[in-house]
Formats: structure tokens, sequence, C-alpha cells
């Protein structure tokens, strides 16, 4: 469970459409929506620099958010984040409504711990490829971890890494491997020597 707390104080925004949205983005305020559970939909308006400010942190993307809205409080999580092509600043934000009693569903990043130290790359030469940086977990929100740990010390030359090989917190699943590990446990990292190394051993054992 994370310990980091975000808070936003948003206002609640009448005006719909596109019109409506480029100006709020000439006076430096970012549109966006509230929506889920029983409360109908609310259009927002956050400030560009409290929202910029908060996206520099890796833990905001999976995380319970408290909105402030005009005085009243919403626990919501970020689900959908839309840029400028050009100057990548956010453009429009959506946020979910969570209940504490009811599963979400989150995509979390995975933290690869020791990769140095691994003992197929410090010991036997290998090269680390990490094909997989973030993983759809389901979970109450009181579960939801801001990143998960992927350990490699002990992971070795040829070696290859699932999704089944990550361990999970208490409570928390991958959406993934609930639709059958057998065709869906991806492979997550690898250690395999350099191409240019490969070939040369094979040369040499060939000779």
């Amino acid at each position: 469970m994370s310990t980091t707390d975000f808070s936003l104080n948003v206002q609640a925004r009448d005006l719909q459409g596109k019109g409506a949205s480029r100006r709020l983005r000439h006076t430096n305020l970012v549109p966006g929506v509230i929506y889920g559970g029983t409360a109908a939909a609310q259009s927002i308006s956050i400030r560009l620099n409290e929202l910029v400010k908060a996206l520099e942190s890796e833990a905001f993307y999976s995380h319970v958010l408290t909105l402030n809205v005009d005085g009243k409080s919403e626990q919501v999580i970020l689900k959908a984040l839309q840029r400028h092509p050009a100057k990548n600043t956010p453009m429009h934000a959506d946020f979910y409504r969570i209940d504490a009693t009811h599963d979400i569903t989150v995509r979390v990043p995975l933290h690869f711990t020791n990769q140095d130290t691994a003992v197929g790359v410090k010991q036997q030469g290998g090269q680390l490829s990490i094909t997989v940086s973030d993983v759809e977990v389901r979970t109450l929100p009181t579960n939801l971890p801001e990143f998960i740990e992927v350990d490699l010390s002990a992971a070795v030359l040829d070696q290859v890494l699932h999704l089944s090989d990550i361990k999970l917190p208490k409570g928390v699943k991958l959406t993934q491997l609930s639709h059958g590990a057998d065709s869906h446990d991806l492979p997550i990292a690898s250690i395999h020597l350099p191409k240019g190394q490969k070939a040369d051993e094979a040369e040499a054992a060939a000779e």
C-alpha cells in the first residue's frame, strides 16, 4: 500500500466542448472529468502548474488521489491523460471515482532491482533485457501499491522471467494471468549473451 498522499484543488465547470476547453487552456487551466460510481459525471478544470508538478511523481499514475471540487472531496484514480503531441503538456485528464469496498483495475510500474549484480550479468557476462515496464493489477484501493518490485539478484544467464514470477503484494492480482496463465504468462525480462559474443562463441565451437 502506498504512503504517498496526493491532493489537488479543482473547480467544477459547466461549459463543455472544444471551444470551452481551448479557452481554459489559454488561462493555464486543464479541462478534465470525474466519472464512475453512482454520481453523474462532473466536468472540472485543474491548474496547469499543479497538475504538471503532480505528474512528475511516478506514484501519481498508480495512486488513490483526492480531488477537492469546490470544497467537496472525491477519491479517484487517474484513468486517462491526454498530452499535447509536440509540447507534451497535459491537455485533458479523466479521473475515475473509487469505492473502498470494490476492486479497481490500475496499471502499476515494475521496479527491477539488482540489475547490475544479477548472477547472469555480473558473473556470467550476460545482458539484461526488460520487455515490460508496468502491469495491470486488480485490487482494493487500500491495497494498491505505488510500484511492484522485481528482484533480479538470482537471475542467471538465459533465464526468462515471466509475469507468474512476480511476487505480488497481499490482495493484488495480475489481470493478465486471470485470463489463463498458459497463454497470457508474458515474459517481462531476460538475460542473454550479447549477439556479437554469441556469434563468436558459436564460431569457436564450430572450429
